[in-house]
């Protein structure tokens, strides 16, 4: 068998991957990243690329304020007595370090969001705003011949085949009849897209994860890092319980691939494990199947590499995904394509009902937290359902969905049976299937409310992130209410789904992998999904899956070259 070497090991190649091979060969060591799909980017790259980070540079220059012992403070509240204290402890003292050295040593780039709230701003520690930033567009072509290679976004998640939009192109398509500026905004978005068909397949204007990672994978290229796509690890090499390196199979061949320092897990978790999945889903739902929208080749190699080695596993978390509501887009070749609805309950004109037509809880709470209402409410229900209701004139300002804003056209989705509409409350709980007077009558209530600009049965808007996903600027509106009453109306399915598994391989604040005798197995570690989350199964706000991935692989990657961090 061939022998390759090294001095670090990366497996996979998403933000945690490639923020690990970055940091160690700053550090003067010799890395290989190895991937198993033809592309970069794993779960990253369908992400939003928002990462979390408490007490961070670019928020402090824009005046918001910030300690880490409110952030501390605040995870203790979202994660109660199942906290790890030292490995939180280390994510809050390390991720502004991170940071600092990701934006002055790779070509990420980073924006503080001042006005986007922890999820739960009200408990204790909660920030108004100011921890979450967003990656910045970036323009694909930079990457030349290595863009084909970057992970595409979700089909839905783009526009007219291609164009990828981002949280801060949203405010523009939305107000694009309303504001010269949103519409030049709106016009150089679609020119640029246009121009960028005539030689590619999709448009190079990126932003969210693919903006992230496309940044990250130019850094790698730029620092010469070996790059081994379509290269799955089979096995793990071991002498005397220490790591030394993988059976690696690249271009038909196994290759033993020995890492003189340290292999790094970071292969995405398991949300693809049918057979590991199926056991957690009982505990939540007597085995329901949630409709992930990680990739489908994310089956939890992680896991099942460092089970070989005899590691633990860390799944006492409150949630072991990090759970959305989904919608099931139809295409052409009769599959579906998963929809994240992410903001949209949020907004005037909309409600979620039960399949009785009957509205379950405050529609604006988080996408984590909105599922297991969801579970709740259909606890009895052979399917775990729900529908987004609204009215004609919410749609075509907001959209549904996948199904798009005015004056782009809805018509497909009606076609296809992803949007459901009738003229009438009682005509679409009959397409439903629901009882037609359950729905009449929430309707009715809820309008009756909704007038007044509020929600006595739930209390949608009741905090700051509530409201910040709702028409926070619109004239004459609560920013989440109101009234459903301009037919035609129209309802959407949703079902639950997740984006990625928070729990996983037990290690500990320095990412080591520890044994199921509670000890770290020499040189072997294990960032992002693959490690049991350190906010235990929540989601206290955005970017706690990449704020924390990005962070352990710098912490890992800096003890292998045996340095407490980087200092830029």
């Amino acid at each position: 068998m061939r022998e390759v070497d090294c001095d670090v090991l990366v497996v996979g190649s998403g933000a945690a991957g490639l923020t690990a091979a970055i940091t160690a060969e700053e550090a003067g060591l010799r890395v290989l990243l190895v991937e198993k799909t033809e592309f970069i980017g794993g779960t990253t790259a369908f992400s939003a690329g928002v990462i979390w980070i408490p007490n961070n540079g670019p928020a402090r220059k824009l005046g918001v304020i910030d300690t880490p012992e409110d952030a501390i403070r605040y995870l203790r509240s979202e994660t109660g007595n199942k906290i790890d204290e030292q490995k939180a402890a280390a994510y809050i003292h390390y991720a502004p370090e991170m940071l600092d050295f990701m934006q002055s040593k790779s070509q990420a780039q980073f924006d503080a969001l001042p006005s986007m709230p922890d999820y739960h701003p009200d408990y204790p520690g909660g920030s108004k705003g100011g921890r979450s930033l967003r990656p910045r567009v970036f323009d694909g072509r930079r990457l030349g011949e290595s863009f084909a290679s970057l992970r595409p976004p979700i089909k839905t998640m783009t526009i007219f085949g291609g164009m990828m939009v981002g949280s801060a192109d949203l405010p523009h398509l939305y107000n694009f009849k309303r504001s010269l500026s949103s519409f030049s905004h709106a016009a150089k978005m679609f020119a640029r897209y246009c121009l960028d068909r005539i030689s590619h397949d999709r448009g190079t204007r990126l932003t969210n994860g693919n903006a992230l990672i496309a940044a990250l994978l130019l850094t790698a290229n730029d620092r010469k890092i070996a790059i081994w796509r379509s290269s799955p690890v089979s096995a793990l090499i071991s002498d005397n319980g220490a790591v030394h390196g993988a059976i690696v199979s690249k271009d038909g061949e196994d290759i033993r691939v020995v890492a003189k320092k340290a292999v790094i897990l970071a292969t995405g978790g398991f949300p693809a494990d049918e057979e590991q999945r199926q056991e957690l889903d009982r505990d939540v739902h007597n085995g329901i199947r949630f409709r992930s929208l990680a990739p489908t080749t994310n089956t939890g190699d992680g896991l099942r590499l460092a089970r070989s080695m005899g590691a633990g596993t860390d799944f006492d978390v409150h949630h072991y995904a990090a759970w959305t509501p989904v919608s099931e887009v139809p295409q052409p070749d009769g599959s579906t394509i998963g929809f994240p609805h992410f903001n949209d309950r949020a907004k005037p004109g909309f409600i979620v009902v039960d399949k009785r037509g009957r509205r379950f809880c405050n529609e604006t709470v988080s996408y984590h937290d909105f599922v297991p209402l969801m579970l709740d409410a259909c606890r009895n229900d052979e399917t775990v359902e729900a529908f987004i209701i609204a009215d004609h004139q919410s749609v075509r300002r907001w959209g549904m969905g996948a199904a798009p804003p005015s004056p782009l056209s809805i018509a497909p989705f009606l076609r296809s049976g992803y949007l459901k509409r009738a003229s009438t409350v009682e005509g679409l709980a009959k397409l439903l299937g629901m009882d037609p007077g359950g729905l009449v009558d929430t309707l009715s209530e809820f309008n009756r409310s909704a007038e007044l600009g509020q929600d006595p049965a739930f209390g949608r808007g009741n905090d700051a992130y509530q409201r910040i996903h709702g028409a926070m600027h619109e004239r004459g509106y609560h920013p989440n209410i109101a009234p459903i009453k301009s037919p035609p109306y129209y309802a959407l399915r949703i079902i639950p789904g997740d984006i990625g598994t928070f729990a996983g391989i037990r290690t500990n604040e320095k990412a080591e992998v520890i044994s199921k005798e509670g000890a770290p197995i020499p040189n072997l570690y294990a960032v992002g999904n693959d490690s049991g989350s350190v906010m235990r199964g929540t989601y206290p706000g955005a970017g706690v899956t990449l704020g924390p991935a990005m962070t352990f692989a710098y912490i890992a990657a800096s003890r292998i070259a045996g340095r407490d961090g980087f200092r830029p």
